[in-house]
């Protein structure tokens, strides 16, 4: 990796984590299409490199939110102990089932043009009635973030990158959803990373992260991510949830495109 690269992983990373990390989102559903469309980064190394970016990005926003108390309650727990086995599965069906280049554009249409249309149809929903939405029990909780893990580990998104805009959606406040989603997030993109890189030992191919690239993205959304935080109590919620989802809408739709094409 020269420096050039180097310099725009590590402003992707921030630019991109500052402005999800609020709600609870640590910016690597964003940062997959800048690594393979800007970066280069093939598939499958982009998924570890991913989950690598989220190790090292993740204690930036969770440094904040465990001085501010966010991180306590049942729901860091009920996100981890769901999203942890199936980011496992994940990673083996993304090495094993899914390896060429078209599938995976496909698979990043299908995650991001319902997620971001769902995401805008909520938010809208939500703004125009007053009364406050159930929350889902928590056995829906867990099943729900093992499903996710699962998606994360095939997207290199540690699986709490889904959960947060999911749980937001569902009316769950976001002060609450984001500290739990990015503490799953840090702790199935740790099992990930490690998973692909055991699998690599046993497999050839790019599958090993892009550790040099990796770190540099990592290290921006490590400041981005605690900025990020910060900014929460200061941010007007339905503009949030409405940039992510056109975000992800985009994304997605770029990725449909290509398909076609």
């Amino acid at each position: 990796m020269d420096w050039p690269t180097g310099l725009l992983g590590f402003a992707a990373g921030l630019l991109i984590s500052v402005a999800t990390a609020p709600v609870g989102v640590s910016g690597a559903v964003f940062l997959l299409p800048v690594q393979v469309s800007v970066l280069g980064v093939p598939s499958p190394a982009v998924t570890p490199t991913n989950l690598l970016y989220n190790v090292v990005a993740g204690p930036g926003a969770l440094l904040r939110h465990h001085r501010s108390g966010g991180l306590r309650g049942p729901l860091t727990r009920l996100l981890v102990l769901g999203t942890v086995p199936g980011v496992v599965v994940g990673a083996v069906i993304r090495v094993f089932a899914v390896p060429g280049p078209s599938v995976f554009r496909l698979l990043i249409a299908m995650l991001l043009l319902p997620l971001g249309g769902w995401l805008c149809l909520r938010t809208l929903h939500r703004a125009a009635r007053t009364a406050p939405a159930r929350e889902p029990p928590p056995r829906t909780i867990t099943r729900l973030a093992m499903a996710v893990g699962v998606a994360g580990g095939i997207y290199g998104i540690g699986g709490g990158s889904l959960l947060g805009p999911i749980l937001v959606g569902r009316g769950m406040p976001v002060a609450k959803v984001a500290p739990a989603a990015l503490a799953a997030t840090f702790v199935t993109s740790v099992v990930g990373a490690g998973t692909y890189v055991l699998l690599s030992l046993t497999t050839t191919g790019d599958i090993a992260p892009y550790w040099s690239l990796g770190l540099a993205c990592g290290l921006g959304g490590l400041c981005g991510g605690y900025l990020g935080a910060r900014l929460q109590p200061r941010l007007p919620e339905t503009a949030l949830r409405l940039l992510l989802g056109v975000l992800a809408l985009g994304i997605g739709g770029l990725y449909a495109i290509q398909i076609v094409r």
